[in-house]
């Protein structure tokens, strides 16, 4: 063993051997006590690193080494935590901005697992047919056992035109089922709108990224202009995988006053534990609201719907979210690569975590598909079916309940889109919201008189 310390170890390996030596030096400033500890670990690190450069059976190259040694060390702490090379680093930029080439997935880790969050709705994943919650075990015939998320993603991106193709197994199947999917350039529209029946409000926002809030602001604007009377509004955050922290406090933002505590952040610093208030609240509180979600409503999803839930301000329903409660701060490193490190837990107004339970909806609403039953020729369903049946008299005008004409169906869309009519969470939201007006003038109505 003598003989091998005192071999020449090689450029990489000084290069290296400095590095670690900062990396000792930042550690003692920090804490004196553990520094000793850190060093003997660093140089255990050291050793075993000029031993396999001096004596591995081929050339090895060092820089690749380190950088599996970072990654293999981060995967000791959570699935969030990450080493990212230059070139992820890049595509992690870009994602925020809207727009890159890929499948129109959102993934991650759970129970080990590669795991689909939610697919990013108009993609050619969603149009294929992936869900969230899937299980993806192969991509283009390589297990993923192992596999890491920002490895994952760079071997689903590529040249639009070209194909990939994904195993994934999910509830209901026995063997994992195919999917090849052609790339294409993916353009993230945060934020979709419109007006339901002329009576209520619908906004999707798909993810937070940086100008979802002004689009948030152009939809409410836009839809109030066109109809002053809507009875209200419903947020549709299902299949939402997160976002930017910021962007989920300037949305919480548009529907709660000015001080309003949205979330807030504790890390085992001083530095990570963070207050996140509504900065100018828009006064947006006078009408009902109903927020939709699902098990891929995530992060950023969660702090806006666990908001709006501890203020009072919405009802959710749906089914239990995600459950990421973590916060993840981006470091940039010197060499261009980046370390995504988780740093804190966010908390709700009224101190609840969200890791791993989610939020739990005020109605639980199983996701479903409405199917119009056809009745049989001949068949009666209604008193106005029967033969002889008295004649319909014509109420007064005044009588005629609110909220009473039925939506109109819209044709279906290609992949998992469901018409309005067909959507049974969509429904339960929108009859909550035309009746709500119903049951407050019910409040106030007096005791009618028989004639």
């Amino acid at each position: 063993m003598g003989v091998l310390r005192n071999r020449n170890l090689g450029p990489g390996t000084f290069v290296l051997l400095a590095l670690l030596a900062s990396l000792i030096i930042g550690v003692a400033r920090f804490d004196a006590a553990a520094g000793r500890e850190t060093y003997d670990r660093l140089k255990l690190f050291s050793e075993v690193l000029s031993l396999v450069e001096a004596n591995y059976v081929d050339e090895v190259d060092s820089g690749k080494l380190v950088q599996g040694a970072i990654r293999g060390m981060l995967k000791e702490l959570d699935p969030h935590t990450a080493y990212m090379t230059e070139d992820m680093f890049k595509e992690m930029q870009v994602d925020t901005k809207g727009e890159f080439g890929g499948l129109g997935i959102t993934i991650g880790l759970k129970d080990d697992t590669l795991t689909v969050i939610a697919p990013i709705e108009d993609t050619p994943a969603w149009r294929a047919g992936i869900k969230a919650g899937d299980k993806i075990v192969k991509v283009d015939g390589e297990s993923t056992k192992d596999m890491s998320v920002e490895n994952a993603v760079k071997k689903m991106r590529g040249v639009p035109g070209t194909s990939v193709t994904i195993a994934v197994m999910r509830e209901g199947l026995t063997e994992p089922k195919d999917f090849t999917i052609v790339r294409d350039i993916i353009k993230l529209k945060s934020v979709k709108s419109r007006v339901i029946d002329e009576q209520v409000g619908y906004v999707r926002i798909t993810q937070f990224q940086e100008r979802t809030d002004d689009d948030l602001e152009q939809a409410l604007n836009d839809m109030w202009t066109k109809n002053p009377a809507l009875k209200g509004v419903v947020l549709d955050l299902r299949n939402n995988p997160g976002g930017l922290l910021d962007q989920a406090v300037l949305v919480s933002g548009s529907f709660l006053e000015k001080g309003k505590l949205v979330v807030y952040t504790k890390g085992r610093k001083a530095s990570n534990n963070a207050e996140y208030k509504v900065r100018d609240g828009d006064g947006r509180t006078n009408f009902p609201m109903v927020v939709l979600v699902n098990h891929g409503s995530a992060s950023a999803s969660e702090i806006v719907a666990g908001a709006l839930q501890d203020w009072g301000r919405a009802v959710i329903l749906g089914v239990d979210t995600f459950g990421k409660g973590s916060v993840q701060t981006v470091i940039p490193l010197d060499d261009g690569s980046g370390l995504r490190l988780t740093t804190a837990k966010y908390y709700t107004p009224k101190g609840r975590s969200i890791q791993n339970t989610g939020i739990k909806p005020d109605i639980l609403v199983p996701n479903a598909t409405i199917q119009v039953k056809k009745v049989p020729p001949g068949h009666s369903e209604k008193e106005k079916d029967l033969e002889g049946h008295l004649p319909t008299e014509a109420p007064p005008a005044e009588a005629a309940p609110a909220g009473a004409t039925p939506a109109p169906e819209e044709p279906e869309a290609d992949g998992e889109t469901l018409s309005d009519a067909e959507d049974f969470q969509l429904q339960r939201a929108l009859d909550l919201l035309k009746t709500w007006d119903i049951f407050q003038k019910t409040r106030g109505a007096s005791t009618p008189q028989a004639n």
